[in-house]
């Protein structure tokens, strides 16, 4: 399968023969709308799958528990199904030197009824002996449920950078752990996409698109702020996010991660869709036209 192969692979049933790109949206584009408004949201967007935030990325973070068999869970796996949507993931887990990986498995057991495939996590723990052996045990946990645990390197954790990412996963040697690439973190961090052509195959599962400015942030606290509030739409920024689509695998995930609250949820979510499936058709267009070309050099 080619790269534009995959831009259009799901049918859109409410719109008779349409065809829609197979595009997820990350929670955090809108973590303020609550699971139910978000996947309305999100569907009427044109997203064919979401990520839902059930645990907060720290301490005092935006977070929507859901335990399985309960009102709500019941509420949102009709509502997936209603919408035509799916779950792909559920978040965040900091794996810190403290945690209990059994106390995740209410979380785990919920995602799993509701239809997803992974759980994302991060790496916060300065032991990688210890941190290693945490993550197996996710993966553990995970396998039993059907998902599969995909770790998110962001510059101001432990885990940073691809490269410590990559280790990370390679020492817990287990076959449920995959890296989830955010195009800000892998730029921030001082990576390229030329490197992930180096990454053992299938390594990658789960790729988050946003764009942003040139110049990055000083310090840990501009960069966690531009993270979390000063994302911009696909293709408005500076990040090299056609080279990027270029060196993934055909199978590879694709979500937006872009908070941008100038806008109102709504605009925001129209905002993501359209501007991503514009640098989609441009990336898609590229690699149509360099095949071309080699044709033609062949000859």
């Amino acid at each position: 399968m080619q790269f534009h192969d995959r831009l259009y692979v799901r049918p859109d049933r409410r719109k008779g023969d349409i065809l829609k790109p197979n595009l997820g949206l990350a929670h955090l584009t809108a973590l303020e709308l609550a699971p139910q408004e978000f996947i309305r949201q999100a569907a009427r967007a044109g997203f064919s799958s979401v990520g839902l935030r059930l645990n907060p990325a720290a301490p005092d973070g935006v977070a929507y528990p859901c335990r399985a068999g309960s009102a709500v869970h019941l509420v949102l796996n009709r509502l997936l199904e209603d919408e035509q949507i799916t779950l792909y993931d559920v978040e965040f887990i900091p794996v810190t030197p403290d945690i209990d990986v059994t106390a995740y498995e209410p979380m785990f057991e919920a995602a799993a009824a509701l239809g997803a495939r992974c759980v994302t996590v991060s790496g916060d723990d300065p032991d990688p002996g210890r941190l290693s052996g945490n993550l197996a045990k996710l993966g553990e946990l995970a396998a039993f449920f059907g998902l599969r645990v995909d770790l998110e390197f962001m510059r101001w954790r432990h885990v940073g950078t691809l490269a410590q990412g990559r280790a990370a996963i390679e020492r817990a040697a287990s076959s449920n752990l995959a890296l989830l690439v955010d195009a800000l973190h892998l730029s921030r961090s001082g990576g390229s996409p030329q490197e992930l052509q180096g990454l053992p195959q299938g390594m990658v599962q789960a790729v988050q698109l946003c764009d942003a400015p040139c110049v990055a942030p000083v310090g840990d606290e501009a960069i966690i702020f531009e993270a979390r509030n000063g994302r911009l739409p696909p293709g408005e920024g500076a990040l090299p996010l056609s080279d990027l689509l270029q060196v993934l695998s055909a199978d590879t995930a694709l979500s937006v991660a872009m908070p941008f609250p100038t806008l109102s949820a709504e605009q925001r979510l129209a905002r993501a869709y359209s501007s991503t499936l514009s640098v989609l058709r441009i990336a898609a267009a590229s690699t149509a036209g360099m095949a071309t070309l080699q044709k033609e050099t062949i000859r």
